[in-house]
């Protein structure tokens, strides 16, 4: 069951990717995999709920980049503003851009909904608490504050893959970001 839900997510990806969702023939995706639309609907239920899961899967493996070059950084500051910054530069990647940023907003609705959202703001509501517990941040609603980190994040990237010219999106909705999260910082 195992090998054939990862058939399908992958030729959902590579179709997604190349066609977007409304593009995807459903029998031309089961057949690329060498499957039937009754091994899709037995595991995913249908073509939202396939894109359901490619869009989690992405938007792992988003997070866990964003994560690994957060944890490359000096200081636990640095890392979550590394974070949301190499979220937001994701969205230069076709991949993303059109499965996660495009499509998955168009089909799935808000993305602050998304299990695979939520892990990103519990992972920032940890580093929020644990920032505003060593004096870093100022005295601030963790929750609120998380939210909105995270919320920036994500809408920067959502303007950065809709934007005619992303590539010269990208500094801008960056250096914005960050100006949003140092205004978080305690007074020096």
């Amino acid at each position: 069951m195992e090998e054939t839900r990862g058939k399908l997510l992958l030729s959902a990806r590579q179709s997604f990717a190349k066609h977007g969702f409304s593009g995807t023939s459903m029998d031309e995706l089961t057949a690329a995999a060498g499957l039937t639309r009754g091994a899709l609907y037995h595991n995913f239920g249908d073509k939202k709920g396939l894109l359901a899961a490619v869009v989690d899967q992405i938007d792992a493996e988003m997070a866990a980049r964003a994560r690994d070059l957060g944890a490359s950084a000096d200081t636990l500051w640095e890392g979550l503003l590394a974070e949301g910054m190499a979220y937001i530069q994701m969205a230069l990647d076709p991949e993303i851009q059109r499965i996660v940023l495009l499509d998955g907003p168009a089909v799935l609705g808000d993305p602050s909904r998304w299990p695979s959202q939520n892990r990103c703001l519990d992972a920032t509501r940890d580093a929020v608490a644990r920032l505003t517990a060593e004096g870093v941040l100022r005295p601030v609603d963790i929750e609120a504050a998380s939210r909105l980190l995270n919320g920036a994040a994500l809408n920067a990237a959502l303007w950065v893959a809709a934007s005619d010219d992303p590539a010269r999106t990208l500094p801008r909705a960056q250096e914005a970001f960050r100006l949003l999260a140092e205004g978080l910082l305690a007074d020096r």
